[in-house]
């Protein structure tokens, strides 16, 4: 593998911040997901099953940037390649503490340039709706895990410069099991953690500690070369 436990903690660390902007984008899922006759038991398998769908697509596309990445990024000839491309995703990870804190900028445009994809496989989320077995849950979060959002991106990015297809995957699913915990509060509280999340203070220290591993990267782009000597890409 070629990603470090520092980049997987960064991947949960961020899924887990984007919370706010989680419960925002699927909110209006989960809750529809949470409502029905089924009993507890069947109701959080449903939850569960929508869930594993969603992190599955995004392993998917973690795994596809991923192979895009072993095109070259990690060869030595491409060092300077390597090094404005680190730099982009941290500057997207700036972007991306900018926009939890409330301030949209380029991460905006971003989900506007995935709105087209999405328009082409909304409709197939209708076949599964109401989601009322585990199987349909699942086919529906695997859908809605392609929905476009700038917080998935900006992981694509850093994805895409792990350099091989199960490097992108497995920062994807670190990623995606971030996020994991703020869904299951809103699937069981709905709109109540939902608005603390929402409140002002929430969103900017969201916003901060995103912002501030992009900070932190940017200020390491310079030194990418040596990062790579020494394993800084490696686990184990």
């Amino acid at each position: 593998m070629t990603i470090t436990w520092a980049i997987l903690g960064v991947a949960i660390i961020t899924g887990l911040l984007g919370g706010v902007h989680c419960a925002g984008m699927c909110g209006g899922i989960v809750s529809a997901l949470a409502s029905g006759p089924r009993t507890n038991g069947t109701a959080w398998l449903i939850h569960l099953c929508y869930n594993l769908g969603r992190i599955a697509s995004y392993a998917l596309a973690g795994a596809i940037a991923g192979s895009v990445g072993s095109l070259g990024l990690m060869l030595d000839g491409l060092l300077p390649v390597q090094i404005a491309l680190y730099a982009a995703a941290n500057l997207l990870l700036i972007g991306l503490g900018l926009y939890l804190a409330g301030i949209r900028g380029p991460i905006a445009h971003l989900e506007r340039l995935g709105s087209r994809f999405w328009s082409l496989l909304k409709p197939f989320t209708r076949r599964f709706l109401p989601a009322d077995s585990p199987g349909k849950a699942l086919a529906l979060g695997m859908l809605w895990g392609w929905l476009p959002c700038g917080l998935v991106y900006t992981m694509l990015f850093t994805a895409l410069l792990s350099g091989s297809a199960l490097s992108g995957a497995t920062i994807m699913l670190a990623f995606g099991l971030g996020t994991l915990p703020n869904l299951l509060v809103a699937a069981a509280l709905l709109h109540g953690p939902r608005g603390w999340l929402a409140s002002r203070p929430a969103r900017t220290l969201s916003g901060a500690v995103v912002l501030g591993f992009g900070v932190y990267g940017l200020a390491h782009a310079a030194t990418l070369s040596q990062q790579i000597k020494v394993g800084f890409f490696c686990i184990g």
